[in-house]
């Protein structure tokens, strides 16, 4: 597998978290690789052999060749079914709403069509120009041609919710709301619809994805002696609610996840 990260231009590293490519090799013996959620929204393409995102253990959907990735709030399975090369634009949690404008609430979880938010015949030159493109330099120059100008058209994610998402990511989610809104609860109805709307999910699941990101980076980098240090570094109460976060997110336990060939590639995203 090669996988490769980008930083975006200046004018767009507020809201574009990074780039990112991914080749892998077709193999027979390929296997379901299970993604862990992240927060964020992504839109992806697929620029070689279909890939499938498992619905059920059995059912399934072949992903768009160009796609809108809502915000994950549980682990999914994916499998290839050939020769894998994807191009990705990954938006901070609050960076995408700035580009459209309708709602994100019923994204997440979801995969879509880039069509479905940016019209037929825009998304249909998108994908054309970022499929022709000879190299990643040339496809991170068209996407951000087609950033920079739909942020011109639309308003701004609210300030509430923005300065939210920076807190949560700052402190890598173990501030609570309550301290975030500084126990101004009259706020919290407020920020709960602003981010059901302009982030997909609530604050407090983004608060919980970006701390167990935070424990996953330490765990697959050896920063940790023991789960109980990675669990407390991480502010979690103790290794037991670490654990049942992991599992609520990812399926399996922490020891489980180390040793599981299908977690290689969700390994290669977060180390």
């Amino acid at each position: 597998m090669n996988y490769q990260t980008f930083q975006p231009h200046p004018d767009l590293e507020a809201l574009v978290k990074f780039y990112w490519t991914l080749e892998v090799p077709f193999d027979p013996n390929n296997q379901k690789q299970k993604i862990i959620p992240d927060g964020c929204i992504e839109m992806t393409f697929n620029l070689a052999d279909n890939i499938k995102r498992y619905v059920s253990d059995t059912e399934y959907i072949l992903h768009p060749c160009g796609m809108i990735m809502g915000p994950r709030t549980k682990s999914y399975d994916i499998e290839p079914l050939g020769y894998v090369d994807s191009f990705s634009v990954c938006f901070y949690p609050h960076g995408f709403a700035n580009f459209v404008n309708t709602s994100l609430k019923d994204l997440a979880d979801i995969e879509i069509p880039i069509e479905n938010l940016f019209g037929e015949i825009p998304a249909k030159e998108l994908i054309q120009k970022i499929i022709q493109a000879t190299d990643t330099k040339q496809r991170i120059e068209i996407i951000e041609r087609f950033l920079l100008n739909k942020l011109s058209e639309q308003s701004t994610v609210d300030n509430i919710v923005r300065t939210t998402v920076d807190t949560l990511l700052s402190t890598k989610g173990s501030t609570s709301i309550r301290n975030i809104l500084k126990e101004d609860l009259s706020k919290r109805r407020q920020l709960e619809r602003k981010f059901a709307k302009q982030i997909g999910i609530s604050p407090k699941q983004l608060g919980k994805i970006i701390r167990l990101q935070s424990a996953l980076k330490m765990l697959l980098n050896e920063e940790g002696e023991t789960l109980t240090n990675i669990a407390y570094e991480s502010e979690y109460y103790d290794q037991t609610h670490f654990n049942k976060d992991f599992k609520e997110f990812i399926g399996i336990s922490p020891k489980e996840f180390l040793r599981n060939e299908n977690m290689t590639l969700s390994s290669i995203f977060y180390k």
